[in-house]
């Protein structure tokens, strides 16, 4: 006998209190499952185009090959070598996408985007990204970060040139060294993560990371337990509170037990005369 997970997605963005428009994308595919969530970078409206592009084109990839509830298959039957490279060659496909339009489109050129995206399972959580769009953790009043920044700042980090603590200070911390739509390909970090009950996911772009601290989103979190929109819009709000110098973007994602379910040859079984 085996837990029943249920995923519960909410997510919100905003344009902040600074810029003119608003340059990132969210996906959010509760019944398939996943979100995706882009930071698009370029002038006048190139990072728009950039971000939309990315997030669509990895959603058109993900919804071809996931089935949702309904469709006749049964929720993520994927293989994790397979997941794993069904989510890199979406992410990829959006890297070529935006990497064409910026050469064909004089007004494009230069732009790019991060992308950060999520698949959820029975037992584990894929997560993809390029960029320094984050994802973390909240377990048990914890907050972990699960992806690492492929950024500037992140190499000074590793290389002990600046103290970990004083990093949201630094003059570097928007230097990417990975982007979608700036080279023909790219290399995008993938890795798998259990679940448990009570899991809490947020992915973010650096417009709330930058914002507030790891103390001021773990306290949120713990604060607004019984609603994911309540919850997205305190860590909007707090961003804008504490300066709101970039777009925001979050997605909160929340694992639930629905109780116990049969599993292996007696599951099979009591779904047959169910």
């Amino acid at each position: 006998m085996a837990n029943r997970l249920h995923l519960e997605i909410a997510g919100s963005t905003d344009t902040g209190l600074v810029r003119s428009q608003n340059e990132d994308a969210i996906v959010l595919e509760p019944a398939r499952g996943f979100v995706v969530l882009a930071d698009g970078m370029g002038g006048y409206n190139a990072g728009e185009v950039a971000s939309s592009m990315a997030t669509t084109v990895t959603r058109d990839h993900l919804v071809h090959a996931i089935s949702a509830p309904g469709d006749g298959g049964d929720e993520h039957p994927l293989p994790s070598r397979q997941l794993h490279e069904l989510m890199v060659s979406a992410i990829r496909a959006a890297n070529t996408a935006v990497f064409e339009a910026a050469l064909a489109e004089p007004e494009y050129h230069g732009m790019g985007t991060t992308i950060i995206a999520a698949v959820f399972g029975q037992e584990k959580i894929t997560i993809a990204h390029v960029g320094d769009s984050r994802g973390y953790r909240f377990r048990n009043n914890e907050l972990s970060k699960v992806t690492r920044d492929h950024s500037l700042l992140q190499e000074q980090i590793d290389a002990g040139l600046i103290d970990a603590a004083m990093a949201r200070f630094s003059q570097s911390k928007n230097l990417v060294t990975r982007a979608i739509g700036v080279g023909v390909d790219v290399e995008v970090e993938i890795h798998d993560h259990q679940l448990q009950p009570g899991d809490l996911y947020l992915l973010c772009s650096d417009g709330l990371s930058d914002m507030l601290s790891d103390e001021e989103i773990a306290g949120i979190l713990a604060n607004k337990q019984d609603s994911l929109e309540a919850s997205c819009q305190a860590l909007i709000k707090r961003a804008n509170d504490n300066g709101g110098f970039d777009n925001i973007s979050v997605v909160l994602a929340r694992i639930r037990s629905t109780g116990v379910e049969a599993s292996g040859i007696l599951g099979r079984i009591l779904s047959w005369v169910s």
